[in-house]
């Protein structure tokens, strides 16, 4: 994997260049002319985005019918988006609008020269996001290199979710966590990261809490990492190829613990996938690895359906939109955008959240400190080699 150049370092890390990316005289170019007539949006999610954006769009493609006169909506696993799309591409037929994605997707598609560069060719019809996101949220949205927007923010992990029937005393360090599993074989486990959220945030998290050379370059600085997560692979029975899988097996009892981040942990007690008697644990030292799912459009979208899709981009970072994505906890808290409170939420999302967001949450979450994920090649090379020296090894 080619190295990335200093200056691009510190762009992707939001020291030098997002100012220029939120900032309004930096965007020269216009949005097309809206179309005469409606325009049918083909949106698909690779991220989980649509249980927290699927209405804020819906209502708004009531509100305007003149613009869209149907959504369609699709799902797919993250891995095999950027296939689908290059095929599109060079057929020279796109039917997809937006994508939906979070880290994985988003990198694969810088990597792979997919999306349009939305903020560099039409920042200049969005808000400024310098001043609207959240800080957290603005770090986040560095990594999409101007070719996506930040639309759901999660300060995510890495957390340990368990029940405590089956763990008494639940693993504070990396090592605890090791020697756990060597004593309890196959009864924790966390899914394949280039498809996982919480899968990631743990491997990307594992650096900090273990005192690693350098935790933003997995090539030359994970060295304890890479050897740590080989170990603790031979006590993990198979690594399931997306999150709701672990949910499923801890919720039924097949595992007693497993990698998982605040959106997960607090959605599936919401909807009782998991038991409510779950516990979440941290580790010591750990540092948040925050999440964010994004919007991107694919190279190829007709301008009619780009005029409406740009839209809808300044359509969802609206307070009332954000304040839709508390949802069910799914990517606690959600909103990227600043001022939007829980109080504006959706009563039912108000008695979720109150009810299952962690005891002490919002203080962990402004103590800890948070770090943005690996920038798009370096997540594809983690990717890449967990692929080959983990996941390819299970068992072994």
């Amino acid at each position: 994997m080619s190295s990335i150049s200093t200056t691009r370092r510190e762009i992707l890390a939001g020291a030098v260049g997002l100012a220029a990316l939120g900032s309004r005289s930096a965007m020269a170019a216009t949005a097309p002319a809206l179309p005469s007539s409606p325009v049918t949006l083909n949106i698909i999610d690779v991220a989980g985005n649509l249980q927290l954006t699927q209405g804020a769009i819906e209502e708004y493609a009531r509100a305007n019918p003149k613009l869209i006169s149907r959504v369609t909506f699709s799902q797919a696993p993250a891995p095999e988006l950027p296939g689908k799309l290059k095929a599109q591409q060079a057929a020279g037929r796109v039917d997809i609008d937006i994508v939906m994605t979070g880290t994985d997707a988003l990198a694969a598609g810088i990597d792979q020269n997919l999306w349009i560069p939305v903020l560099k060719d039409y920042g200049s019809v969005l808000p400024n996001l310098q001043e609207l996101l959240l800080p957290g949220a603005w770090k986040m949205q560095g990594l999409a290199e101007g070719q996506a927007l930040a639309v759901a923010f999660c300060p995510a992990g890495p957390i340990l979710e368990y029940m405590p029937d089956a763990v008494k005393i639940p693993p504070k360090t990396a090592k605890d966590l090791l020697e756990w599993a060597k004593a309890h074989p196959r009864r924790f486990f966390y899914a394949r990261p280039a498809n996982s959220g919480p899968g990631r945030t743990f491997i990307q998290g594992l650096p900090y809490i273990l005192g690693d050379k350098n935790p933003k370059d997995p090539e030359k600085g994970w060295d304890k990492t890479w050897g740590y997560l080989t170990e603790l692979g031979k006590y993990i029975e198979y690594y399931p190829t997306g999150t709701s899988a672990t949910m499923k097996e801890l919720g039924e009892g097949s595992r007693d613990i497993i990698a998982s981040h605040l959106g997960w942990y607090v959605n599936t007690r919401v909807l009782g996938i998991v038991p409510k008697e779950a516990k979440m644990g941290t580790f010591e030292g750990f540092h948040w690895v925050t999440d964010q799912h994004y919007w991107a459009i694919p190279k190829g979208v007709s301008n009619d359906h780009l005029a409406v899709v740009l839209e809808l981009f300044k359509y969802i970072l609206t307070k009332p939109a954000q304040a839709r994505i508390y949802d069910k906890g799914y990517h606690f808290p959600g909103p990227s955008v600043k001022g939007v409170t829980l109080d504006m939420a959706p009563p039912d999302s108000q008695k979720a959240v109150r009810e299952f967001a962690p005891p002490g949450i919002d203080k962990l979450i402004a103590d800890v400190p948070m770090e943005t994920p690996l920038d798009a090649q370096k997540l594809v090379y983690a990717f890449q080699r967990w692929d080959q020296q983990v996941g390819a090894q299970v068992g072994k």
